[in-house]
């Protein structure tokens, strides 16, 4: 399957799937979308909430690890905040290193060393890449995750349900929904009606709030 990297409106560079006509995060700015979508409305959020525990370890699930963005993003904020982040990111088909060579978020972020000692990390290992930030990344399906009462937050980017509607079913919320803690919170950037409607029935309460330039709303989802 034929693969570009594109500038995106912000000028960050994001993965573009022309066969799909799919990105791995939003043409409108990849950088944006990342930060409103799960620093903001998820971490930030969490970390408001009464399931926080000032000082306490966050336990992060990512669902589509993908360019590694958002762990990018996580541990920039986790060091400005001095907070400690435990991050698990899930990728059934991981991008190439000369992907990721081609991809700008250090230079844009102004931090390389952060980003390449996320890259590095072995696949199925932990791995301390700051004093503040630690990290697993599992290669697997998302359907075989099996954790129980396990994650704070979870960053829910997995491919949109137009071209992976297998992603956005009950079964698959059920299992978020038993992996994480009470009051634990999932973002993601899609605010479709079935998607809603499906975490919903797995016992999520679920909220629409504004969401990133070129989209109306967002979801999140909290475990009460």
């Amino acid at each position: 399957m034929e693969r570009k990297i594109i500038i995106t409106d912000d000028g960050s560079t994001t993965i573009h799937i022309p066969e799909w006509n799919e990105q791995y995060h939003s043409t409108h700015g990849a950088i944006q979308e990342a930060e409103h979508v799960y620093l903001e409305h998820g971490l930030a959020f969490f970390c408001t909430s009464e399931g926080y525990a000032k000082d306490s370890e966050i336990s992060i699930l990512e669902i589509g690890f993908g360019t590694g963005l958002n762990a990018f993003l996580t541990a920039i904020k986790a060091e400005a905040l001095n907070l400690n982040c435990n991050y698990v990111g899930v990728e059934g088909f991981p991008i190439s290193k000369e992907e990721l060579k081609a991809l700008n978020y250090s230079e844009a972020l102004k931090d390389d060393v952060v980003f390449d000692a996320i890259h590095e990390c072995d696949w199925e290992k932990d791995c301390t890449v700051s004093k503040n930030f630690s990290l697993k990344k599992e290669q697997k399906q998302f359907s075989e995750i099996t954790d129980k009462n396990k994650f704070d937050v979870i960053y829910f980017d997995a491919f949109g349900p137009r071209v992976q509607p297998e992603l956005w079913t009950e079964a698959i919320f059920k299992s978020m929904y038993e992996a994480m803690k009470p009051n634990g919170v999932l973002v993601t950037y899609c605010a479709q009606g079935h998607a809603r409607r499906a975490m919903i029935s797995v016992g999520f309460t679920v909220e629409k709030v504004k969401g990133p330039p070129g989209k109306r709303h967002m979801l999140r989802a909290v475990k009460l």
